[in-house]
């Protein structure tokens, strides 16, 4: 069941996506409406806008957009029920639970009620007789009882049911324990422990969820690591390991690792702001999320190959979650946590105070192996430099390191400036190219998975799209529109589904907004109605428009009447024409 209409409208009312927005994106004013740097995706000029008039944003970049529900439960990961919650909370209000459909929100809960108990199983096993492998294991690792207890790290048994049964004997079933990913069917359609024979590192969300797990084998077995799939309550690419502990450090920084150990080893030693990725490269997502609780992150991968490319490729995507970036470069260890085992907290802290900002150390990576003293080293060096500082937002920034790499190399700094502000203007160019041809393909139709029949039908599509936005902001001219074209006209199914539904809204003496798809919409859908919004704001259309509108949406059904005519037996074609006689008397 649907919540109140009084409920909604109020906390609408309430909940000025300005104002929320604000929170997470730098808004600046662009006539009546506000622009800014999406937080869904990562970009150099906005894309992002915000309509105040109809409570909608839509970026032209990636397509995200909605209403402030929308975006909560994009920005939040939540379901629709958590981000009535969330903004519920915010505006002082209850939300009347009774009337909610909750179906979603109960699966999830069962789900965390899953995580729960099978944590507290690998906790037990652990320091059980049976966990004598895993306890050997953190030992060698020198990690005390307490931070084992502080992390609730656990030890799933070699039996493939131990945990299955377990959790039968609490009252769960097997399907919800597949659901939870905390096991699987097998080939033979048992269903068995998805861990077993590894150390357990619970993940936990911001709220104190267990939502996941990560699972490290104590021999040379493959994968060395394994993780919780993707589940109703996870999604490894917007969370961090141990970021529940480190929002509360004080600090305006935290340190990024590669591992569970990694982090563990630093929260032990001490330097309780450390997080790490969960088994994937640094996401967008999780760039921002950290910029929810830090200025500055300080980029703490391992020294070997992969460890330093994963850094690089790390740090475009902090800076532009808008994070001050320095990157550690560990000599005499391979990771934080051996070094930290073999020199001490205390120069683990040096060290960490004396790093370079990621400049820095990509500057260092385009000098490493060219030898200043030739010409050719030279050459190589400004190469790089020139890749390095062209790549950079800021001018002053540009300036400034350009004036070092100019000393170290003996040439003019202006003459560096011109090759790197050339690169610069080559680089923002195929970035708007890029950005054109993104929004381009969008508006067009060209890939449309929402509504895949806009495609071969272009004509109609844009025809209902315009009406849709005529009945959005134009509700009272919305009887006539009902009058002359009713929904079978409608060429495409998704468009003719939108336009039920505000139908259904209206005769209902209903007003209409994109908060009244919420629940039976999917964030995509309603991304693509915020396009459609988005693309009309400022456009406008009489209700002579909207007539033509409906007579080309008459004319694109006669055509495909009579398409559907020409390819019918010539006893069908007869009785088609009389009738088409028959309507024009």
């Amino acid at each position: 069941m649907s919540l109140p209409e009084a409920f909604m409208q109020e906390l609408k009312a309430r909940s000025d996506i300005v104002e929320i927005a604000s929170d997470y994106v730098s808004l600046k004013r662009s006539g009546k409406n506000m622009v800014g740097l999406c937080p869904f995706h990562s970009e150099k000029s906005p894309s992002f806008n915000i309509y105040p008039d109809n409570g909608s944003f839509y970026c032209f970049g990636c397509g995200a957009g909605g209403d402030v529900i929308t975006f909560v439960r994009r920005i939040e990961n939540l379901d629709y029920m958590e981000a009535v919650r969330f903004l519920a909370q915010r505006a002082g209000m209850a939300v009347p639970e009774n009337h909610a459909d909750d179906t979603m929100a109960k699966v999830r809960t069962r789900i965390l009620a899953i995580n729960r108990e099978t944590a507290r199983f690998y906790y037990r096993v652990l320091n059980s007789g049976a966990g004598a492998a895993g306890r050997d294991y953190f030992l060698k690792r020198a990690l005390k009882p307490k931070t084992i207890t502080h992390f609730g790290l656990g030890y799933s048994p070699p039996g493939r049911t131990a945990l299955v049964d377990y959790l039968g004997r609490k009252g769960f079933t097997k399907d919800e324990m597949a659901l939870a990913n905390v096991a699987y069917k097998s080939r033979y359609g048992n269903v068995i422990d998805r861990f077993f024979g590894r150390v357990m590192f619970p993940i936990i969300d911001l709220r104190g969820n267990v939502v996941a797990f990560g699972g490290r084998t104590l021999g040379d077995e493959k994968p060395k690591y394994l993780n919780t799939s993707e589940t109703p309550v996870f999604s490894k690419g917007d969370m961090l390991f141990a970021l529940n502990f480190a929002k509360n450090s004080g600090a305006q920084r935290l340190i990024l690792c590669e591992g569970y150990m990694d982090v563990i080893s630093m929260h032990q030693a001490g330097f309780t702001n450390a997080v790490a990725t969960l088994g994937t490269a640094l996401t967008p997502s999780q760039a921002r999320l950290m910029s929810h609780y830090a200025k500055e992150v300080v980029v703490s991968y391992d020294a070997d190959g992969p460890g330093q490319k994963a850094a690089a490729r790390a740090i475009p995507i902090l800076r532009s979650a808008g994070l001050r970036v320095r990157v550690l470069t560990i000599e005499g260890g391979k990771d934080p946590d051996e070094y930290i085992k073999a020199y001490g907290p205390l120069r683990f802290r040096q060290m960490l105070e004396a790093c370079g900002n990621d400049v820095e150390y990509n500057l260092q990576k385009a000098k490493a192996g060219c030898n200043l003293q030739s010409a050719d080293g030279r050459l190589a060096y400004l190469r790089g430099a020139v890749k390095v500082l062209s790549a950079l937002d800021n001018h002053i920034e540009r300036e400034v390191y350009a004036g070092k790499v100019a000393e170290e190399t003996g040439i003019e700094t202006a003459t560096l400036m011109n090759q790197v502000e050339a690169e610069n203007r080559k680089l923002e160019k195929n970035h708007r190219k890029k950005e054109f041809h993104e929004i381009h393909r969008q508006t067009v139709g060209y890939r449309d998975s929402i509504n895949p029949e806009k495609v071969g039908n272009l004509r109609a599509a844009r025809a209902e799209e315009a009406l849709i936005a005529y009945l959005m902001r134009n509700q009272d001219g919305a009887g006539e529109v009902f009058k002359h074209l009713p929904p079978e006209k409608f060429v495409t199914k998704f468009n003719r589904r939108v336009y039920e539904r505000i139908m259904g809204r209206m005769r209902e003496e209903k007003p209409v907004s994109l908060a009244d798809f919420e629940e039976d919409f999917t964030p995509d859908e309603i991304s693509y109605l915020a396009g459609i919004q988005a693309r009309y704001d400022g456009v406008p259309v009489s209700r002579q428009d909207a007539h033509e509108y409906i007579n080309v949406l008459l004319q694109e059904n006669k055509k495909r009447e009579l398409g559907s005519a020409a390819e019918a037996p010539p006893g069908e074609i007869e009785d088609y024409l009389e009738e088409l006689r028959q309507q024009k008397k």
